[in-house]
């Protein structure tokens, strides 16, 4: 047997043996995963940009479809899960994913609707406090919003966007640097707003400290967990974050383009005199179909909301709230430190590689997902691996993303992603 310095084997009995012990093996038969041309499954490992379907999604969906063909208007209130309360069937469950107290949360819009909504109502510049700190290389969406919403209010995006970058040489941000940047642009800071889990790098931030460093300087602190929501173990309460948005197609695996999630502290949701762009379905529920000319908010995050919920959009939510609860974030996670630690272990073992990990070491600063830079070759690793049948995602320049997630995926498969990985760089080191 092959011995991995850091104690882990390389061979194949030892990730399947790693299999038999995982808790949370029964999971991967309530999943309808890719198959290739010979109709195994693929080795997916994209959860972190779109998750596969749940088998129960499909059918709630029907459900739905059904009271609406059979129902129609009347399923508001006589489907089983009435349609106008139907975010009381999923925010507790989306709560405990992000560690918000149900009335923080709602299910609303997509993701960068929400960052707009989101800014509109908490980026509230000054003449002397206007910046905005962002990390490098977040995800474009989020700079794209962050910088047409300056622009609305006659900002230039060049002075007030500040952008922590990572020391020279290195690929991944230090705390103490952040921090120590927050601190130095305090007088100036209106908002932090970062991404939890950086999506090229697979980072996942110190959030508790960050919030606590921008709160320090006076500024709001917000983040786009879109990366990071059912992937690693949040606290938005407890951390005292002021707002959050994420999408729920990646690790919550709710469906192409599914409803986005928002997080509002419960010290501005509780307040009516925060901002906020309004529609009819934020008003305060006992009033909402009064259809009177002015609007109350409804308490909480609910208050953001602008429409009625698209109910064929939620209910493959629900299905995938359910199995995170069933499964516990705690489980969770520590079969993702396993299958994303095993996966570092047995690429580390392989002799004379140019590959670069980009993704920290630290298992607490990362999620589910590696991000590998393979210099001059990244699309070619790629493509040679979906050949194998193994499924990440390309990112320039020359990175290669893969992302072992624990509803889903097995030792066995981490290891045959490895496997594949090792024989494609010496075939092209061959050539």
């Amino acid at each position: 047997m092959t011995v991995h310095p850091g104690g882990v084997s390389t061979e194949e009995g030892f990730a399947k043996t790693l299999d038999q012990m995982d808790p949370l093996a029964g999971f991967r038969e309530e999943f309808v995963l890719p198959c290739g041309k010979d109709g195994s499954p693929l080795v997916y490992f994209l959860g972190n940009s779109l998750g596969p379907m749940p088998k129960a999604a499909k059918a709630l969906v029907e459900e739905e479809l059904d009271n609406w063909a059979t129902l129609a208007i009347d399923a508001h209130f006589r489907a089983r899960v009435p349609w106008v309360d139907y975010q009381e069937a999923i925010k507790e469950g989306m709560a405990r994913v992000v560690g918000a107290e149900p009335r923080e949360v709602v299910a609303m819009n997509t993701l960068t609707v929400n960052i707009h909504f989101m800014l509109a109502s908490f980026y509230q510049p000054t003449a002397t406090r206007f910046k905005i700190l962002m990390e490098d290389r977040a995800f474009p969406s989020d700079r794209y919003a962050v910088a047409s919403q300056l622009r609305l209010r006659g900002l230039d995006p060049a002075e007030a966007i500040v952008v922590a970058k990572p020391r020279t040489g290195e690929s991944t941000l230090r705390t103490d640097d952040l921090l120590e940047l927050i601190r130095e642009q305090g007088d100036d800071l209106a908002l932090v707003f970062l991404g939890g889990v950086n999506y090229n790098t697979g980072q996942f931030f110190d959030l508790g400290a960050i919030a606590d460093a921008g709160r320090r300087v006076g500024a709001v602190v917000g983040y786009d967990l879109a990366h990071a929501a059912g992937n690693v173990p949040l606290s938005l309460h407890d951390w005292g974050v002021d707002f959050a948005v994420w999408c729920t197609y990646k690790y919550m695996n709710a469906g192409p383009g599914s409803i986005a999630g928002a997080f509002v502290h419960s010290r501005h949701g509780d307040d009516p005199k925060v901002p906020r762009l309004a529609g009819w379905w934020g008003n305060e529920a006992d009033t909402r179909f009064v259809m009177g000319p002015s609007f109350v908010p409804e308490k909480g995050a609910e208050g953001w909301q602008v429409s009625n919920p698209p109910i064929l959009s939620l209910a493959p939510l629900r299905t995938a709230l359910e199995q995170f609860d069933r499964a516990g974030m705690t489980a969770l996670r520590s079969k993702s430190e396993s299958l994303t630690g095993y996966l570092a272990a047995l690429l580390a073992a392989i002799p004379s590689s140019p590959l670069q990990q980009l993704t920290p070491d630290d298992p607490t600063a990362r999620g589910c997902q590696l991000s590998l830079h393979y210099p001059s070759r990244g699309r070619w690793l790629h493509d040679r691996l979906r050949d194998e049948g193994i499924v990440g995602d390309y990112r320039e320049p020359d990175i290669v993303r893969v992302a072992p997630a624990p509803l889903f995926n097995t030792h066995h498969e981490v290891w045959r992603a490895a496997d594949a990985i090792r024989r494609v760089i010496a075939e092209d080191g061959a050539a």
